[in-house]
């Protein structure tokens, strides 16, 4: 139909070439305006919809959707802290944080701090295994313009050696040397051995502790070389 409605447009434009009357002027510019009409809604029908398509969501090795959440953190392992008998605090130096954008999680014997949209970056703080519990319904985290502050309220009063969770070196001592005492025919002899060993393996703390001990017993001054540990 497209086509006939396009011939019929060429053969009357040239009778408006040659036509001189005003009336068949007037008849024929009605006739090619009607024609042009028809032919546009012809080809307004024959054109194909237009189909929306669909990207599908990208998926991960394991076949699920990836969350668009899922995000990259620095981590901020440097920090100062201080303590009193019933409080931790943490101090983290960093400019630019919405508090908005600060997710605190504190359980009983970990905290996991993450600071989202700090120009451009993530940043997360976290001690998987504290010194000791804490009430993780009372702890807080205070932003400030230069730095974050994370309060931690301590379950049982006192002191913390450190801020992450370490043995009790003093208490492992004693026990390893402790069963020697009952094996060993010459019970000085084998505390000596097992004190080297330590002595040995040990870091800078214990090395001091160990060494004035058995300077100590050599010397006469403890009879008992656990004196002093």
């Amino acid at each position: 139909m497209a086509e006939e409605v396009g011939l019929d447009l060429e053969e009357l434009r040239q009778l408006q070439n040659i036509a001189k009357r005003p009336r068949v002027l007037n008849l024929i510019n009605s006739e090619i305006s009607n024609l042009e009409k028809l032919r546009d809604s012809a080809v307004s029908s024959n054109a194909k919809p237009k189909v929306p398509v669909t990207v599908p969501a990208p998926v991960s090795s394991s076949g699920k959707p990836v969350s668009s959440s899922a995000l990259n953190y620095v981590t901020l392992g440097t920090f100062s802290w201080d303590q009193d008998n019933d409080k931790v605090k943490m101090y983290i130096s960093l400019e630019g944080v919405d508090e908005d954008k600060v997710q605190a999680e504190f359980k009983p014997m970990s905290l996991d701090i993450k600071i989202h949209d700090v120009q451009g970056k993530n940043y997360r703080c976290a001690i998987p295994k504290l010194c000791k519990e804490i009430m993780p319904e009372k702890c807080k985290v205070l932003v400030k313009p230069k730095r974050i502050v994370i309060t931690m309220v301590k379950s049982s009063r006192g002191n913390w050696l450190d801020i992450h969770h370490k043995e009790d070196k003093y208490c492992l001592l004693f026990v390893q040397i402790k069963p020697s005492l009952e094996k060993e025919k010459d019970p000085m002899a084998g505390i000596m051995g097992m004190m080297k060993n330590l002595y040995e393996d040990g870091d800078e703390e214990m090395k001091k502790t160990i060494a004035k001990a058995w300077t100590d017993a050599r010397s006469g001054k403890a009879a008992d070389p656990l004196k002093g540990l």
